[in-house]
């Protein structure tokens, strides 16, 4: 990472630890950890780098609308929320698109997979040179899990996945998919199942610009299988 970046999301740090909701910092349990995820984290070759505590899982109060069960992707805090009944969420930090590349909207997760292959896109291979398949591995760009994001029952090439780069948590370096920890997103996979709606927020959107609710009955369309 560059010192300007590094000093860029120490800056964010420091500022969201000024306005945060109260905390409760959240240990990985790594006893709900499967032995082939014990033995692919114990492999991986990438720098073992601290989250900056104030992406650290936590359990916070949270006062937004969105039903318990949903995601929702505040990209420019660069936070993932996973609602909890009785106003609290789990949240997460994570790495985000650039902004040319980011996405906001509504979606469901589609489907799951856990220690996924890559497969990047036809844009990703021509911008970063990159091969057409990476097979899953403890250092697969891909992570420990993959959650495929769907709307209107179409795939919307974006995903919540792992990350082998865990030093630009609270970043926006990726090209668009939302990446957390190989420990977090194995955490939210677990809670998460195929169809829970995810809400991406707009830049600088100061409330959701769709119910989840709805979604849940219906109103972000059908859901690809």
């Amino acid at each position: 990472m560059s010192v300007r970046a590094k000093f860029a999301v120490l800056a964010a740090g420091l500022m969201l630890s000024g306005c945060m909701q109260a905390t409760t910092w959240e240990a990985t349990n790594t006893s709900n950890f499967k032995p082939r995820d014990k033995e692919m984290l114990a492999k991986t070759t990438y720098a073992k780098v601290s989250v900056a505590e104030p992406f650290r899982r936590a359990i916070v109060d949270y006062h937004r609308k969105e039903a318990p069960g949903s995601i929702v992707v505040d990209s420019d805090n660069h936070y993932l929320y996973y609602v909890m009944k009785d106003g609290k969420a789990i949240r997460y930090g994570i790495t985000v698109g650039e902004e040319a590349m980011a996405w906001s909207g509504i979606a469901k997760i589609g489907s799951k997979t856990e220690w996924p292959a890559w497969h990047p896109t036809k844009s990703e291979i021509s911008r970063l040179g990159v091969p057409t398949y990476v097979a899953p591995g403890p250092d697969n760009p891909m992570g420990s899990r993959a959650m495929y994001l769907y709307s209107g029952g179409k795939d919307t090439l974006f995903r919540i996945h792992g990350t082998n780069q865990p030093e630009y948590i609270g970043a926006s370096i990726s090209s668009g998919c939302i990446r957390m920890t190989n420990e977090d997103v194995i955490d939210l996979y677990d809670r998460a199942n195929v169809g829970t709606v995810v809400v991406v927020l707009e830049p600088k959107h100061g409330d959701s610009p769709f119910n989840s609710q709805m979604a849940l009955q219906g109103g972000g369309g059908p859901m690809m299988q």
